[in-house]
């Protein structure tokens, strides 16, 4: 859970100036019930990385699918999902980073002229279950086929390219 918060608050910290008393408060707080980190643990490992997210979603008030799949992919380095893709972070930046992909393809191709369903699909947040799973689906196969190309390092991780997409080193 710390290096969660940790992660998340990126090298300036957030917008607010939270730190080291904000991430005191949270672990003293009642409401954060290690139940549902554990139970969420225990579905990756079950279930698979969407049962997991779906077992977090909504459980911990004042967090969200952010710190949810920031948790779960610092999970999945030691417990492996039971099937399916493993977790990789999704974010506001990653979310904007996918709809600008989804608008392109959807205008390129003309089923999505405006950027209307990329915007709907793509939102900043709450995303539910389907849509992270269809993230690490996407994020899964466009690494192996990143690789496949020669362009792109044989043995990269779906998380370097998840990296990529969020320092806008890759577009």
């Amino acid at each position: 859970m710390v290096a969660t918060y940790v992660w998340g608050k990126g090298k300036s910290g957030s917008p607010g100036g939270s730190g080291p008393t904000t991430l005191h408060k949270i672990l003293a707080a009642e409401h954060l019930p290690d139940e549902a980190l554990a139970g969420a643990v225990t579905a990756l490992s079950e279930r698979g990385a969407e049962a997991a997210y779906a077992g977090l979603r909504g459980r911990i008030p004042g967090f969200g699918a952010s710190f949810f799949t920031k948790f779960l992919y610092f999970a999945g380095k030691t417990v492996k999902p039971a099937h399916g893709p493993g977790p990789l972070i999704l974010d506001r930046v990653l979310a904007r980073r996918m709809r600008s992909l989804a608008r392109a393809v959807g205008q390129e191709t003309g089923h999505d002229p405006d950027g209307s369903v990329a915007a709907w699909v793509w939102r900043d947040r709450d995303w539910s279950p389907h849509r992270y799973q269809v993230y690490l689906s996407f994020m899964h196969a466009a690494a192996r086929q990143a690789a496949a190309t020669g362009h792109w390092p044989s043995s990269a991780s779906p998380d370097l390219l998840e990296y990529a997409l969020f320092s806008g080193a890759w577009e």
